[in-house]
């Protein structure tokens, strides 16, 4: 089982949960995580460990988000086919995903922890350059990555999960907005 798949698995991502994170709502309410958590953190410069509550509600937010939303009418949209490429990308021990996409987003998977980890000294120590050059290193390393799973998905488009995973939606569940 990959890293990856783990982390899903310890936050319970079901295909429940997968096909309401595929609704671009929660794609996209997801991004401004990082940043926010970022913030969250400063803050503690500032109003002291009253900044635990809004990490705390970030952190819930993390959790809660992938299953708040309801599955999207269709799954043609960026952030939809980004979910679907992270899905195979998770099962790429089982069914093995096409050479020109198993270097690229371990790389990039590398740098965005990179970036993980400047954020991290920036925030520990309030270094501004070192918060802000992490926080941007680790964003776009994540953006860059969903876009190869768009990708991959594209390049994969006749396996079989992701017809499953096309199927249909979750019984009695409202159309969305997307």
């Amino acid at each position: 089982m990959t890293i990856e798949a783990r982390i899903a698995r310890a936050h319970r991502m079901d295909d429940a949960a997968w096909a309401r994170h595929a609704n671009p709502w929660s794609v996209w309410t997801r991004v401004p995580i990082l940043p926010l958590l970022a913030l969250a953190i400063w803050s503690r410069a500032w109003i002291g460990w009253w900044a635990l509550l809004p990490v705390a509600l970030l952190l819930a937010w993390t959790w809660v988000n992938p299953r708040i939303f309801p599955p999207p009418r269709s799954l043609d949209g960026w952030g939809s086919r980004a979910v679907l490429g992270e899905r195979l990308w998770l099962a790429r021990n089982e069914v093995p995903v096409p050479p020109q996409h198993r270097r690229m987003p371990l790389l990039l998977n590398a740098l965005s922890a990179l970036g993980g980890l400047l954020l991290l000294y920036g925030l520990g120590l309030l270094v501004p350059w070192a918060a802000l050059t992490g926080l941007a290193v680790a964003l776009l390393a994540k953006m860059w990555f969903l876009d190869r799973m768009v990708w991959l998905v594209a390049d994969m488009a006749g396996d079989h999960r992701l017809a499953a995973w096309r199927g249909p939606t979750l019984p009695g569940a409202p159309p969305d907005a997307t």
